[in-house]
């Protein structure tokens, strides 16, 4: 897999490493989405086979992705793609995006370093688009159309967005 970093800000964006693999567990539940001022998800919430597809044998895959950020030495947040049946599955050829943050390094930009990395990655890569899935309510949506993201389709609340990028 070829390397990209990038220092911004004292932020250095780079692959996720193999032994580092076990944060994306992590990473997925601060991705889980709450309404503001709701009580925390319970983690079993990572037992469920619907969300386990996210991170379950990471790297197996010949096309799994992953960047960190960095910042002051500690792994801040992830953006990862894959191609699976989760709940932003547009078709078997799209990978399914996701990324999270640990909650104290929010609002600074970095998020928006992460996904821009990786969506330029794989232009590079010569991927053709790649989706993801957003709770209507979640202010991340509003982020996401901000950075390219079409919606294609919306679930029970659930929007299902695609970033083209050829």
């Amino acid at each position: 897999m070829p390397t990209w970093s990038s220092m911004a800000g004292g932020v250095t964006i780079r692959p996720l490493r193999t032994g580092e693999r076990w944060l994306l567990t992590e990473f997925l539940y601060e991705a889980v989405w709450r309404p503001d001022g709701a009580p925390p998800v319970p983690r079993t919430v990572l037992q469920e086979a619907a969300l386990r597809r996210y991170v379950e044998d990471f790297g197996r895959a010949a096309d799994d992705r992953c960047l960190a950020a960095v910042c002051d030495g500690r792994v801040a947040g992830a953006v990862w793609v894959r191609r699976m049946h989760g709940f932003g599955h547009v078709d078997d050829a799209t990978p399914e995006l996701a990324v999270a943050l640990y909650p104290e390094y929010r609002g600074r930009g970095i998020g928006t370093l992460l996904l821009r990395a990786m969506l330029e990655r794989l232009r590079q890569e010569g991927c053709v688009r790649v989706s993801l899935s957003v709770q209507r309510e979640n202010r991340a949506a509003a982020w996401y159309l901000r950075e390219g993201f079409e919606l294609l389709a919306e679930r029970d609340g659930e929007l299902v967005m695609v970033c083209r990028l050829d």
